[in-house]
């Protein structure tokens, strides 16, 4: 079941909405609990009903757990927690990966039957991890059971984040005004998600049709064009951007329905000016439970070690920031996919990470170059900078294959020639000399067709998302009055006109109105959101 489709929009959620503002009215918190809990669970199964007590089981053995890590603080019992749940995502996400690997290694022929990956198990597996080691921390309380269920369940988070901490939803069960029905939480609510189904069936979908041939094109060998290949590549950017930008509102939406607030998960990533703060910015919750729970104790011990023995600056730099850059991003490679695809994105912008860092330590030593000086100019250099390395990575993120990606960044860096209109040919007088010596043909920008009859729409669609990314506030600066969300990056202070900034009047009611219809309208099938793979 997905967020957007007619059974979810019209029939799941109005039934539970109504079903846990019943048990408010009854004034049983715990039937609040359980309705929520066992309407979470029915919509993981709707998905895959064998799987549902794979996640009953996990949410089991880990309470108990940690229950008991609470009491007697061994280290052993934190070990099999870890080797529990990392053997459970081992299993059923890369057993089949290290085999095929195994297999080219070896020159073997092990069989393994192919391993269905069980929605959201990185997700609610991470959950808990962090709930087990911060118990041995001595970092939770005894919570109560339900509690802990509907942490780990609660279907707005459940299937594709954000990756939420005990710390900051657990304690919203408390409150007594989660059992209230409020009328702002609805409207606020209602608002958000319909902010967020408009970007993802609307902009990312309809985006799509323009990024996917390319792709399909290069996986079969098709050779591309330069224009095609980042047009092609851009498109992507922007499907990927609207599709988990518009996950994350209908998430939060969702959860304020409730009256809960989730952390943001999204804020505005593609106005980063450097690859740090774009990491800052993009799936907040992975990249903070990364650098909380791996980057911060491997740097701190590989730095101890480099004062321990009284290591040069290069060589301590190594140690204790390029070592630990390039593991972390590894595993958050490795996280979202099984495969070398993913891994090589996770090194390339651990790479990025690490010459960001480089340049962030010489650069005092360069004198500016004049232009520069201009803050304009040093801002938009940073911007384009920050964002093409960005949207390179995303080929790797979004190839099917190796090869495929190959392909892509061939005809993106100019390896099968650039090629322009053929109108161009003998109206260039000696410049076009020049050109085909330095290895530009005259067959055309879009000879392959990938991106359909009137390539030139594509473009203009695809300026016009990333000038609205780089323009428009996003959902949570336009809400911010209300504070629908836990704040997870700091804010950024911008001056908006009122008329953008959300407020409870028919305006904003006949806009969000609007922005469903349209939505609603443009359904014409189920299309599952891009991080539900992992």
């Amino acid at each position: 079941m997905l967020f957007n489709s007619y059974i979810f929009i019209f029939c799941f959620l109005p039934l539970v909405l109504l079903g846990f503002f019943i048990c408010q009215k009854l004034k049983y918190q715990y039937l609040s609990l359980l309705w929520l809990i066992s309407s979470s669970l029915f919509f993981y199964a709707w998905w895959n009903t064998k799987y549902l007590l794979l996640i009953i089981f996990s949410v089991l053995i880990n309470f108990a757990l940690g229950s008991l890590i609470e009491k007697i603080r061994r280290k052993s019992l934190l070990v099999f927690g870890l080797f529990f749940n990392l053997g459970l995502i081992g299993y059923y996400k890369y057993a089949n990966f290290f085999v095929d690997n195994l297999n080219t290694i070896l020159a073997s022929n092990i069989h393994l039957h192919k391993v269905i990956l069980p929605l959201a198990i990185s997700f609610f597996t991470f959950q808990q991890i962090v709930y087990l080691v911060d118990a041995y921390r001595g970092q939770t309380k005894q919570y109560k059971f339900l509690h802990y269920c509907l942490f780990v369940t609660f279907f707005p988070q459940l299937i594709a984040g954000p990756i939420v901490h005990h710390k900051e939803m657990i304690p919203q069960f408390n409150l007594g005004k989660f059992y209230n029905l409020r009328f702002k939480n609805l409207a606020i609510g209602l608002s958000i998600f319909a902010i967020g189904l408009f970007k993802k069936i609307v902009i990312a979908d309809g985006i799509s049709i323009y990024a996917t041939p390319m792709f399909d094109a290069a996986e079969i060998n098709v050779q591309l064009t330069f224009f095609e290949a980042w047009f092609g590549t851009l498109a992507y950017s922007m499907q990927l951007y609207f599709d988990f930008s518009g996950y994350s509102d209908m998430a939060i939406g969702l959860a304020r329905m409730f009256g809960l607030k989730l952390p943001v998960n999204f804020y505005s990533p593609y106005k980063a000016l450097n690859i740090a703060d774009f990491w800052r910015r993009w799936h907040i919750t992975l990249s903070r439970l990364i650098r909380e729970y791996l980057w911060d104790p491997v740097s701190l011990n590989l730095t101890r070690l480099g004062f321990k023995y009284k290591l040069g600056t290069v060589t301590f730099f190594v140690l204790a920031t390029i070592i630990p850059t390039l593991f972390t991003f590894f595993w958050i490679g490795l996280w979202h996919g099984a495969g070398w695809d993913f891994i090589i994105f996770g090194l390339l912008h651990g790479s990025y990470i690490v010459l960001f860092n480089i340049w962030s330590k010489i650069k005092q030593n360069f004198p500016k170059i004049k232009f520069i000086r201009n803050r304009y100019i040093s801002t938009s250099i940073a911007w384009s900078i920050t964002f093409l390395s960005v949207a390179i990575g995303w080929v790797f993120f979004r190839a099917e294959s190796i090869n495929g990606a190959k392909n892509v960044l061939s005809a993106m860096f100019g390896y099968n020639q650039i090629s322009l209109p053929p109108g161009l040919l003998g109206n260039l007088g000696s410049f076009e000399k020049v050109l085909v010596e330095n290895g530009f043909v005259f067959q055309g920008m879009f000879s392959n067709g990938v991106l359909g009859n009137d390539p030139f729409i594509a473009i203009q669609l695809v300026f016009l998302l990333i000038g609205s990314c780089l323009v428009l506030p996003n959902c949570q600066q336009i809400f911010a009055r209300y504070k629908p969300y836990i704040s997870t990056y700091p804010n950024v202070k911008i001056s908006y006109p009122r008329w953008l900034l959300w407020r409870p009047t028919l305006k904003w009611g006949f806009l969000s109105v609007v922005f469903f219809s349209l939505a609603i309208l443009s359904i014409n099938k189920e299309s599952e959101f891009l991080y539900f793979q992992f």
